[in-house]
This record gives structure tokens, sequence and C-alpha cells, in this order.
């Protein structure tokens, strides 16, 4: 690949999500330029089918290449389910590509005191099965049990966070019997992170909740490293933010994790 360091990494997910990613992304690498994309035209993707996901992650592969991005991350744990395969072979020479859910499979498959592990995430996400597989091929010896939440993104999108509304639908969700005895739990989706302390909360900081955005930011920089893509230059970094539809919660979420003010740029595909 012909890469230059000074080419941004390219950042997309469903909707607001994806930002704790990114937020994660520039406090670990701050000469990184970020270009980040929000599809919140088709906003929840985990009720949608794997090929429409994959289609709709193809066209926002094609915007981020235009964009020059040396990487795309793939910060939406449905579309890396669905599409990761097909975003690599679109990206081809142009761009190293990263999902979300290798890293956080990886971590836990390693970490010799987590026995049951528990995972949340959307619909697609958890009925790919991805995170199960992929732990048990890597350590065949934990036990894996998934929930599907549909209910948390549009409740977050909407707004509904350290609320009553919230409180009430995660304790509906985590006092399922599935989740029964688990030591450990993986947000299987970027937008979890944002109710990381309701849920920490619910198991009274007893159970290890895995916030796969910090875990994602340092494979992140590993990759950079390894490809000598890693940018050194101690200049003012550049993020931009593109959605293919407005919304006044994105906006606010990207201001509080970016800690500046942003401009929302509209690019529907």
């Amino acid at each position: 690949m012909n890469l230059k360091k000074s080419q941004p990494i390219g950042i997309f997910d469903s909707g607001a999500g994806g930002l704790t990613v990114a937020s994660a992304v520039k406090k670990l690498l701050p000469n990184e330029k970020i270009i980040y994309f929000g599809d919140t035209a088709h906003l929840p993707y985990g009720d949608k089918s794997s090929e429409t996901v994959k289609n709709y992650s193809l066209r926002i592969t094609d915007f981020l290449l235009e964009k020059n991005c040396k990487l795309i991350l793939i910060a939406c744990n449905t579309a890396s389910a669905a599409a990761y395969d097909a975003v690599k072979e679109r990206a081809a020479d142009k761009a190293v590509v990263l999902n979300v859910i290798d890293p956080a499979t990886e971590y836990v498959a390693k970490h010799p005191d987590l026995k049951k592990i528990g995972v949340i995430g959307t619909k697609g996400t958890v009925s790919s099965g991805t995170y199960t597989n992929k732990i048990k091929a890597l350590n065949p010896e934990k036990e894996v049990v998934s929930l599907a939440t549909p209910l948390l993104v549009p409740m977050i999108e909407e707004g509904f966070i350290y609320d009553n509304i919230s409180n009430s639908i995660i304790k509906e969700y985590l006092s399922s019997a599935k989740l029964d005895n688990i030591d450990s739990l993986i947000l299987a989706c970027t937008h979890y992170p944002i109710i990381k302390n309701q849920i920490r909360k619910f198991y009274n900081f007893k159970t290890l909740v895995i916030d796969s955005s910090e875990v994602v930011a340092r494979k992140l920089k590993e990759t950079l490293v390894e490809n000598n893509l890693l940018n050194s230059e101690n200049s003012l970094p550049e993020y931009k933010f593109f959605v293919s539809d407005f919304t006044d919660f994105f906006k606010t979420l990207a201001e509080m994790f970016f800690d500046e003010k942003i401009e929302l740029q509209k690019k529907y595909l």
C-alpha cells in the first residue's frame, strides 16, 4: 500500500455510537486526523438484514476512500459482523481496514479470570453469533452467553440516558436469566459505553463491564505502528463529521466527546 502517515483515519457507524470509539482514538492518538461518518438516516442497523447493512457499509467505504483515508474503522458491531470482509475487499490496497469485534474477543479470550462472558448487542450482532464463535475459536473453555437488547440504540439516539426510562429498560434486559452469574459483560455495540455507568451500577460494580472502545483504540494504534502509518507530526489535528441526516443529539454527543464546537456536514449516500 502506498499510503502516507498524514492521511486521515476514517471511522463510521450507524449513528452516534461510534463517537465513543472516535473519542478513544482521539485521546490515544492526538496527532491523527479523523473523518467520522454517522449513517443517521438509516439507523439502527441492528434490525436490518445483513445484505442491507453490507450495502450501506460499502457506500460509506467508497466515501471514506474518496476522502483519502489511510485506515477505515468499522465502529459498528452490526456492520463489523455483516460487512467486514466486503469492506476489506472494497478497500483492497487503498486503506487498512479494522473492525470493533476482533479486539474485544481477543481481550476476553486471553483474560485468565473471565469464565462466563455475557454479550449484549443488537439483534443483528447477536444473531450472527460472531462474538461466541470468535471467543470459542480462541479459547474453547470460555462460556459465552448472548442477549439481544434492541431498544438500547434507539433509546440512546433519542437522548434517554441517566433517567428513569433508561434505567428501567436496562434493568429489564440485564435481569434476563440468560445473563445469570456472568463475571463479565461485553458491550457489543459502540452506543452502549454511553450508558456504561448505568450498567455497572446495575451490577453493583462487581461485574467487569468491557467497553470495547478503549481496546479498539489500542488495536488501531498497534496497526498504524505495524504499517508505519502512525502520524508523528505535532500539528493541529483535524476532525470532520459527516451524517446522512441531521440530528441534534449527534451534535450534542460529538461536542461532548471532542470537547469543542463541531460543524456537521450532511452527505446522503
